[in-house]
């Protein structure tokens, strides 16, 4: 008997050993996309990289330490946790910004103006990017990034048309490089748009990819003009459920199998659940039951999180890659943002919030 309790003790303390090797690679992995996360926020901080977000910063850093640092293979199940599961926690966390009083309050133009904007560059992009000879999922993430709110709107609409991570990580890299460029050319030209202060905030808000942009270029309208820019976006974000439930019923349907049965006929639509916290996060927020201080320390882990996850996805991927699968989509999302600003500005005029 005691012979027995002391082998069954010996076992014990043999797998207790090896489930802290195993832990430890993936806490590694986890790690590393930790730290860039932190070094690309405090990145973004600096004045002129402000622009480009600490999302897109550490998609770009994770690309430089797989090219500079040797990342153990073993490693990579943290590395992977980060980029789907921590991802996935980060965006329903993000709702926490939203509070949907503040898009009822500000009427059922500027709802339009989101909505509409949403539409046209989903049609466009998506149809320029086939155009180019884009395949449909990274055509997709394109259109959704310019459409909604940049990167967040890719790594959300990726799981529901079964992108990879090179494809998710170009259509970030893409949109982010776009939106950059367009917040300097809104800020050169705001002068000569004949737009009000208010005007200016709906046009910015409504066309413009990430929030960071939008910020930074309604900035150049005062603080009026960047307020209703914030209302006009975060309403643009809170269309991203209904999208991508749209979009992944869509994708289920047109995908098809060598034989020619369709894959929608042969398994379930799945339905992301992350979305619908992300809008149940948005409600709690509306409600007023988390202190705006937690809320805004909430937004901030939200953001770390999604950025973890970003570093993850520029951890496998190499310039290489960026280079030869982001040309075509870039020219695309090119034109169609320009042809979106054209038809924001439009939109801006006929609605009457010139």
């Amino acid at each position: 008997m005691q012979q027995s309790a002391a082998m069954q003790q010996a076992a014990s303390q043999q797998e207790k050993r090896e489930k802290k090797r195993g832990s430890a690679p993936f806490l590694l992995g986890l790690g590393i996309t930790l730290v860039i996360a932190i070094i690309a926020k405090y990145i973004a901080m600096l004045p002129v990289l402000s622009i480009i977000g600490q999302l897109v910063i550490a998609i770009l850093l994770g690309m430089v330490w797989r090219a500079t640092l040797p990342v153990p293979g073993s490693s990579m199940v943290g590395v992977e946790f980060a980029s789907k599961k921590l991802l996935r926690l980060g965006i329903i966390l993000l709702g926490m910004r939203l509070n949907l009083q503040d898009i009822i309050q500000a009427g059922p133009k500027v709802f339009a103006v989101a909505a509409f904007d949403i539409v046209f560059a989903l049609v466009v992009v998506y149809g320029l990017t086939r155009l180019f000879g884009v395949n449909r999922r990274l055509g997709m993430l394109t259109a959704c990034g310019t459409a909604i709110c940049g990167a967040a709107a890719v790594a959300a609409v990726a799981p529901q048309v079964k992108a990879d991570k090179q494809e998710t990580a170009v259509g970030v890299a893409t949109v982010a490089v776009l939106g950059t460029l367009f917040t300097l050319a809104y800020s050169v030209i705001y002068p000569i748009l004949g737009l009000t202060e208010s005007g200016y905030g709906v046009f910015a808000g409504g066309t413009l990819h990430e929030i960071a942009h939008v910020i930074a270029a309604a900035a150049a309208g005062g603080q009026q003009a960047m307020d209703i820019a914030i209302i006009v976006k975060l309403t643009r974000v809170a269309l991203l459920v209904p999208v991508a439930l749209v979009i992944g019923w869509w994708y289920h349907r047109q995908t098809k199998y060598k034989d020619g049965a369709s894959q929608a006929e042969r398994t379930p639509l799945a339905i992301p659940w992350f979305i619908l916290g992300f809008l149940a996060v948005s409600g709690i927020n509306t409600l007023g039951i988390v202190p705006q201080s937690i809320a805004a320390q909430i937004v901030a882990l939200a953001y770390l999180l999604i950025a973890m996850a970003m570093a993850g996805l520029g951890l496998n991927i190499d310039a290489g890659t960026l280079k030869r699968m982001g040309i075509r989509p870039f020219w695309a999302g090119l034109i169609g943002s320009i042809l979106l600003s054209i038809f924001g500005f439009a939109l801006v005029y006929w609605l009457g919030l010139s």
